[in-house]
Protein backbone atom coordinates (compact mmCIF):
# COMPACT_ATOMS: atom_id res chain seq x y z
CA UNK A 1 0.00 0.00 0.00
CA UNK A 2 1.46 3.10 -0.97
CA UNK A 3 1.49 6.35 1.35
CA UNK A 4 -1.40 8.43 -0.58
CA UNK A 5 -3.75 5.31 -0.12
CA UNK A 6 -2.64 4.86 3.43
CA UNK A 7 -3.14 8.55 4.32
CA UNK A 8 -6.68 8.72 2.60
CA UNK A 9 -7.43 5.47 4.67
CA UNK A 10 -6.47 6.95 7.75
CA UNK A 11 -8.38 10.39 7.23
CA UNK A 12 -11.30 8.23 6.07
CA UNK A 13 -11.35 6.27 9.27
CA UNK A 14 -10.89 9.43 11.17
CA UNK A 15 -14.50 10.58 9.61
CA UNK A 16 -16.33 7.22 10.25
CA UNK A 17 -15.10 7.50 13.71
CA UNK A 18 -16.37 10.71 14.09
CA UNK A 19 -19.86 9.18 12.87
CA UNK A 20 -19.73 6.17 14.94
CA UNK A 21 -19.01 8.59 18.02
CA UNK A 22 -22.15 10.79 17.04
CA UNK A 23 -24.43 7.71 16.93
CA UNK A 24 -23.21 5.88 19.88
CA UNK A 25 -23.74 9.58 21.81
CA UNK A 26 -27.11 9.93 20.21
CA UNK A 27 -28.17 6.52 21.21
CA UNK A 28 -27.01 6.49 24.62
CA UNK A 29 -28.79 9.82 25.10
CA UNK A 30 -31.89 8.36 24.39
CA UNK A 31 -31.94 6.05 27.70
CA UNK A 32 -32.26 8.69 30.30
CA UNK A 33 -34.55 11.49 28.22
CA UNK A 34 -36.79 12.07 31.50
CA UNK A 35 -33.36 13.70 33.38
CA UNK A 36 -31.79 15.05 30.31
CA UNK A 37 -34.99 16.82 29.89
CA UNK A 38 -35.39 18.27 33.15
CA UNK A 39 -31.60 18.89 33.32
CA UNK A 40 -32.30 21.08 29.94
CA UNK A 41 -35.00 22.92 31.35
CA UNK A 42 -33.45 23.97 34.47
CA UNK A 43 -30.29 25.19 32.49
CA UNK A 44 -32.69 27.02 30.00
CA UNK A 45 -34.29 28.95 32.66
CA UNK A 46 -31.26 29.67 34.95
CA UNK A 47 -30.07 33.21 35.91
CA UNK A 48 -27.10 32.30 33.27
CA UNK A 49 -29.33 30.95 30.34
CA UNK A 50 -31.80 33.70 28.52
CA UNK A 51 -33.98 31.39 27.08
CA UNK A 52 -36.73 31.77 29.17
CA UNK A 53 -36.81 36.57 28.70
CA UNK A 54 -35.71 36.27 24.91
CA UNK A 55 -36.79 33.03 23.70
CA UNK A 56 -40.37 31.95 25.69
CA UNK A 57 -42.55 30.08 23.30
CA UNK A 58 -38.71 27.66 22.97
CA UNK A 59 -39.00 27.21 26.91
CA UNK A 60 -42.63 26.66 27.06
CA UNK A 61 -42.22 24.04 24.26
CA UNK A 62 -38.93 22.56 26.49
CA UNK A 63 -41.02 22.45 29.99
CA UNK A 64 -43.70 20.96 27.62
CA UNK A 65 -41.50 18.21 27.06
CA UNK A 66 -39.93 17.58 30.29
CA UNK A 67 -43.42 17.61 31.98
CA UNK A 68 -44.50 15.15 29.16
CA UNK A 69 -41.81 12.90 29.76
CA UNK A 70 -42.11 12.79 33.37
CA UNK A 71 -46.14 11.96 33.34
CA UNK A 72 -45.84 9.31 30.90
CA UNK A 73 -43.21 7.61 32.84
CA UNK A 74 -45.13 8.46 35.96
CA UNK A 75 -48.42 6.80 34.61
CA UNK A 76 -47.08 4.68 31.44
CA UNK A 77 -43.46 3.94 31.91
CA UNK A 78 -43.81 1.20 29.57
CA UNK A 79 -44.15 3.78 26.63
CA UNK A 80 -40.39 4.82 27.18
CA UNK A 81 -39.47 1.43 26.10
CA UNK A 82 -40.00 2.50 22.56
CA UNK A 83 -36.67 5.07 23.66
CA UNK A 84 -34.71 2.08 24.85
CA UNK A 85 -35.35 0.29 21.26
CA UNK A 86 -34.27 3.75 19.82
CA UNK A 87 -31.84 3.87 21.43
CA UNK A 88 -30.22 0.30 21.00
CA UNK A 89 -30.90 0.87 17.20
CA UNK A 90 -28.22 3.52 17.24
CA UNK A 91 -25.80 1.34 19.04
CA UNK A 92 -26.71 -1.32 16.29
CA UNK A 93 -26.40 0.92 13.23
CA UNK A 94 -23.02 1.84 15.01
CA UNK A 95 -21.99 -1.35 15.04
CA UNK A 96 -22.70 -1.88 11.51
CA UNK A 97 -19.62 0.50 11.26
CA UNK A 98 -16.80 -1.52 12.43
CA UNK A 99 -16.79 -3.25 8.83
CA UNK A 100 -15.97 0.21 6.96
CA UNK A 101 -13.59 1.08 9.83
CA UNK A 102 -11.85 -2.46 8.98
CA UNK A 103 -11.97 -2.26 5.47
CA UNK A 104 -13.90 1.24 3.87
CA UNK A 105 -13.94 0.24 0.14
CA UNK A 106 -14.99 -3.54 0.56
CA UNK A 107 -17.98 -2.15 3.21
CA UNK A 108 -19.00 1.14 1.25
CA UNK A 109 -21.98 -0.52 0.77
CA UNK A 110 -22.66 0.56 4.24
CA UNK A 111 -21.65 4.35 4.02
CA UNK A 112 -23.81 4.46 1.25
CA UNK A 113 -27.13 2.99 2.65
CA UNK A 114 -26.26 5.73 5.64
CA UNK A 115 -25.97 8.57 3.15
CA UNK A 116 -29.75 7.25 2.70
CA UNK A 117 -30.91 7.26 5.96
CA UNK A 118 -29.61 10.41 6.99
CA UNK A 119 -31.59 11.84 3.82
CA UNK A 120 -34.40 9.99 4.96
CA UNK A 121 -34.44 11.65 8.49
CA UNK A 122 -35.60 15.36 6.65
CA UNK A 123 -39.20 13.54 5.07
CA UNK A 124 -39.58 11.82 8.58
CA UNK A 125 -39.69 15.26 9.83
CA UNK A 126 -42.00 17.21 7.72
CA UNK A 127 -44.64 14.44 7.94
CA UNK A 128 -44.49 12.99 10.99
CA UNK A 129 -43.58 16.33 12.74
CA UNK A 130 -47.00 17.61 12.32
CA UNK A 131 -49.07 14.79 12.70
CA UNK A 132 -46.86 14.92 16.41
CA UNK A 133 -47.38 18.85 17.10
CA UNK A 134 -43.49 19.21 17.04
CA UNK A 135 -43.21 23.08 16.50
CA UNK A 136 -41.39 24.21 12.83
CA UNK A 137 -38.60 25.19 14.50
CA UNK A 138 -37.78 21.47 16.21
CA UNK A 139 -38.62 20.12 13.08
CA UNK A 140 -35.33 21.65 11.90
CA UNK A 141 -33.27 20.70 14.94
CA UNK A 142 -34.35 17.26 14.23
CA UNK A 143 -33.46 17.69 10.15
CA UNK A 144 -30.23 19.14 10.98
CA UNK A 145 -29.15 15.92 12.45
CA UNK A 146 -29.32 13.96 9.03
CA UNK A 147 -27.61 16.94 7.62
CA UNK A 148 -25.00 17.09 9.87
CA UNK A 149 -24.90 13.18 9.73
CA UNK A 150 -24.54 13.11 5.96
CA UNK A 151 -21.08 15.62 6.02
CA UNK A 152 -18.70 13.07 6.84
CA UNK A 153 -20.28 10.44 5.26
CA UNK A 154 -19.82 12.26 2.10
CA UNK A 155 -16.39 13.27 2.73
CA UNK A 156 -15.53 9.95 2.86
CA UNK A 157 -17.35 8.92 -0.02
CA UNK A 158 -15.54 11.01 -2.00
CA UNK A 159 -12.34 9.98 -0.44
CA UNK A 160 -12.97 6.40 -1.14
CA UNK A 161 -13.81 7.06 -5.02
CA UNK A 162 -10.38 6.67 -6.27
CA UNK A 163 -9.82 3.73 -3.81
CA UNK A 164 -12.82 1.67 -4.89
CA UNK A 165 -11.90 2.51 -8.72
CA UNK A 166 -7.85 1.08 -8.26
CA UNK A 167 -9.45 -1.87 -5.75
CA UNK A 168 -12.44 -2.93 -8.41
CA UNK A 169 -10.09 -2.23 -11.53
CA UNK A 170 -7.98 -5.81 -11.14
CA UNK A 171 -11.12 -7.57 -10.43
CA UNK A 172 -12.73 -6.29 -13.54
CA UNK A 173 -9.87 -7.49 -15.72
CA UNK A 174 -10.17 -10.99 -14.33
Amino acid sequence: MDNDTAATLRRVRRWLWLFLVGLVLSGLTAFPLETETRWLADFAAGPAAPVSDHFPAAMAWLERVRDGIAETNDRFPFLAYGTDWLAFAHLVIAAAFWGPLKDPVRNIWVIRWAVLACGAVIPLALICGPLRGIPVAWRFVDMSFGIFGVVPLLIVLRALRPLERSFSAPAAAN
